[in-house]
C-alpha cells in the first residue's frame, strides 16, 4: 500500500479539469450559506478589480496578483479520488463556474472560455459532474442547463446547492457581468490556488485534517480585539470586569449559531464608524468599510484614536457600553429575523427575502443611551423602510442581491446614524420619494425562474395582510415555511393548457406571459395542485373556498356572511370582486388589485405615521 503523502500547488484548472471527485456518505451535506458564498465571491472578483484595466489584452492577466484559496485533503482509494476536506469549496467553486458558463451566452465564439471542462466530463456518451454526488445530480444538471430547480421534496444539503447558485449570480458584481468576464475567467482558472494534499488511506487523511484544523493553533480576530482592548484597561478591577462581560456576551454570540461572533464585529462596527467605502477600480484602496470586513480587529486598533479610545477609562467604557449593548440588539435582531416578534415584524419579512444588509441599518442610528422605547421605534422605522425598498425592487425586476445593494444601503446607513425618530422618519421617507419606480411603475411583474423565492414571500405578505386586515390570525409563517407535507407554494389560476385560451391568446407565448403575472398568482398548499391544479378555472374555483383568504375572494361565497372581510373591504377601497370565470380581463383586474394593495401594505407615508 502507498502510504506517501503528497502535497502539491494547482490551478483551478489545473485542480477540476478532468479529475472526479468523490464524497464519502457521511460528508455529502453542503451547509455553505449566503455569507460563506458571498465572501468567496467578493474576495476572488476583488483581488481581481485590483489589477484589471479596461484597456488591458487579455494576455496582460497572465501577469495579475495570484489569490490563495487553502487546501483540500483528498484520500485516494479504490483509483479514486475522495474528499476529506475542501468539498464546501470546491461545490462552491463549481457553482460559480456554472454560472460562469451561462454568463458568457452572450459574448462572441472568440470571448468565450471553455469551463464545461473543469464541471463536467463525458465517457462513453454519458455526461458526468467531475464532482460527483448522486443525489445531487439531477439538481445540477439542472442549473448546468439553465433550467429550472424543483426542489420539492429532495434533501436540505441539494436544496441549500440551488440556493447558494441564486446567491452567486446576486453576489456577482455587475461590472464583471460585461467585456471584463473572459478576462476574470481566465484569471479565475490560471491564476487562483489550491493546494491540494492526497493521502493514500483514510486514516493518514484523516490525520492531516485534525492536525491542520487544531484550534490552539492561533488567535482568532475577536481574541485579538478582546487583547487590545483588555491591555489599555489600566485597572485591574475594571479589567476583570470587562473580561468577564466580554466572556459572557461572547457566549451568547457563539450560542447563536457558528460565526455569529466575527460577523456581529463587522456589523457592528460598520454601522457605527465606517464612512468610506472602496471605489471599484484598479488602485482604489480598501476603506475602512472594506477593512472592518477583512482585519475588524487590526483596523480598531489603528482607528483608536479617532474612536475617541485613548484613556483607559474609555476603552473600559467601550467594552462595558458599547460593546454590551449593540450585541444584546443584534441578538434580538437575529431572533426577530427567524419569528415575528411583536414591533419588529419587518426584520422577519426582510431576513426571508434573504437581505442581509439589514443588520447594518437596523444598527445604525441606534444609541446606548436610548430608551427601550426609543430602540424599538427606530429598529420598527429602518425595519419598514428596508420592507419598502425590496417590495419595491422586486416589484419592479430590480435585484436586491449584495453586490447590487451594498453601496446604497452604506449610504443609508451612514446618513442615519444615530438619528432620533422624527428626524430618522423624514430621512428615510425622503429616500423613498427619492425612487421614480414604485408600484405603479410595473403592471407586468411576472413570474420567471429567477424570482420565484421572492414572489412566494410577496405572496405571503399579501395572503397574511388581507387576512388580518379581516379580523383574522397571521399565518405568515406557515407560508413562508420551506417543509413540511403542507408547506404552501406559488400556483397558477390557469393550468398548463394554452389550447383552453385560443379565443384570447393566438400564440402560446402570449399565454404563458400572462398566465406567469402576479394577478393570475396564487399561494396554495403543495397538496391542492397536486389535487386540483390541472383543471379548469371553473371546475378548482369551488375549492378555493377552503383555502385562505385571498385564494377564497376569487368565489362569490366569500362575499357572503363575511362580514371582517367585507368591512376590510368598504374601509380599504381595494377593488375585489368575485370572478365566476377568469378571462384575461380577470387576470388584469387581479393584477390591478394586487397593485393596490402592495401600495397600501408597503406605504411611505406609514413611516411619518410610526413617528408622529
Amino acid at each position: 500500500m502507498n502510504t506517501e503523502i503528497q502535497g502539491k500547488a494547482k490551478t483551478v484548472r489545473e485542480l477540476l479539469k478532468g479529475v472526479k471527485y468523490s464524497i464519502d456518505y457521511y460528508q455529502r451535506e453542503y451547509k455553505w450559506q449566503a455569507k460563506q458564498v458571498e465572501e468567496l465571491v467578493t474576495d476572488l472578483c476583488n483581488k481581481f478589480l485590483e489589477d484589471h484595466e479596461a484597456d488591458n489584452e487579455r494576455q496582460m492577466v497572465e501577469a495579475y496578483s495570484r489569490y490563495f484559496l487553502g487546501s483540500i485533503i483528498i484520500s485516494r482509494k479504490e483509483a479514486a479520488n475522495y474528499i476529506v476536506d475542501g468539498q464546501q469549496r470546491l461545490t462552491s467553486l463549481t457553482l460559480l463556474l456554472i454560472h460562469l458558463r451561462h454568463l458568457q451566452k452572450d459574448l462572441t465564439e472568440g470571448q468565450q472560455v471553455n469551463v464545461d471542462e473543469l464541471i463536467v466530463s463525458e465517457k462513453f456518451g454519458r455526461k458526468s459532474f467531475n464532482l460527483h454526488v448522486e443525489e445531487r445530480a439531477a439538481a445540477m444538471d439542472a442549473l448546468f442547463g439553465g433550467t429550472p430547480v424543483n426542489v420539492a421534496d429532495q434533501s436540505d444539503s441539494v436544496r441549500n446547492i440551488v440556493t447558494r447558485y441564486g446567491d452567486i449570480a446576486g453576489f456577482f458584481p455587475d461590472e464583471l457581468r460585461g467585456p471584463a468576464l473572459p478576462y476574470f475567467i481566465d484569471w479565475l482558472l490560471e491564476n487562483v490556488h489550491l493546494v491540494e494534499i492526497t493521502a493514500y488511506s483514510d486514516d493518514d487523511a484523516y490525520t492531516i485534517f485534525e492536525t491542520m484544523n487544531d484550534r490552539g493553533l492561533s488567535l482568532t480576530p475577536t481574541e485579538m480585539l478582546k487583547g487590545y482592548l483588555l491591555a489599555n484597561i489600566t485597572e485591574g478591577g475594571k479589567r476583570l470586569a470587562a473580561n468577564e462581560l466580554w466572556k459572557e456576551r461572547l457566549q451568547a454570540l457563539a450560542d447563536a449559531g457558528k460565526d455569529t461572533e466575527a460577523d456581529f464585529f463587522k456589523t457592528w462596527l460598520r454601522s457605527q464608524y465606517a464612512t468610506k467605502i472602496r471605489e471599484r477600480q484598479k488602485g482604489a484602496k480598501p476603506e475602512d468599510f472594506d477593512r472592518i470586513g477583512t482585519e475588524f480587529h487590526r483596523w480598531l486598533r489603528n482607528a483608536s484614536e479617532a474612536l475617541g479610545l485613548r484613556r483607559s477609562s474609555e476603552f473600559h467604557a467601550f467594552i462595558k457600553t458599547d460593546f454590551d449593548f449593540y450585541s444584546r440588539q443584534y441578538l434580538r435582531l437575529m431572533q426577530a429575523s427567524r419569528e415575528l416578534v411583536p414591533g419588529l415584524e419587518h426584520v422577519r419579512y426582510n431576513a426571508d427575502q434573504g437581505f442581509t444588509l439589514q443588520y447594518l441599518l437596523l444598527l445604525a442610528p441606534l444609541r446606548p443611551a436610548d430608551s427601550v422605547a426609543t430602540i424599538n421605534q427606530k429598529l420598527g422605522l429602518v425595519g419598514r423602510y428596508t420592507d419598502i425598498v425590496l417590495a419595491r425592487r422586486i416589484w419592479n425586476f430590480r435585484s436586491i442581491a449584495y453586490s447590487t445593494m451594498q453601496y446604497a444601503m452604506f449610504l443609508v446607513m451612514r446618513d442615519i446614524r444615530g438619528l432620533e425618530p422624527d428626524a430618522l422618519a423624514l430621512k428615510l421617507h425622503d429616500s423613498l420619494a427619492q425612487e421614480s419606480q414604485t408600484f405603479a411603475s410595473n403592471d407586468r411583474l411576472r413570474l420567471h425562474s429567477q424570482n420565484r423565492y421572492y414572489l412566494h414571500r410577496l405572496l405571503a405578505r399579501f395572503t397574511d395582510y388581507v387576512e388580518v386586515q379581516s379580523g383574522y390570525p397571521s399565518h405568515y409563517a406557515e407560508y413562508v415555511s420551506e417543509t413540511g407535507r403542507n408547506r404552501y407554494e406559488v400556483e397558477h389560476i390557469w393550468a398548463d393548457h394554452p389550447e383552453r385560451h385560443t379565443d384570447e391568446f393566438s400564440h402560446p407565448a402570449d399565454f404563458a406571459e400572462y398566465r406567469n403575472r402576479i394577478g393570475g398568482l396564487l399561494l396554495l398548499p403543495k397538496s391542492f395542485n397536486a389535487s386540483y391544479g390541472d383543471l379548469t378555472y371553473g371546475e378548482k374555483s369551488p375549492h378555493y373556498v377552503g383555502q385562505n383568504l385571498l385564494a377564497k375572494s376569487l368565489h362569490p361565497q366569500c362575499y357572503k356572511h363575511n362580514p371582517g372581510f367585507l368591512r376590510f373591504v368598504e374601509v380599504s377601497g381595494l377593488p375585489f370582486r368575485p370572478h365566476p370565470e377568469f378571462k384575461k380581463s380577470d387576470l388584469e383586474a387581479r393584477t390591478a388589485l394586487f397593485q393596490q394593495i402592495a401600495e397600501k401594505l408597503w406605504d411611505p407615508d406609514q413611516l411619518l405615521a410610526e413617528a408622529s
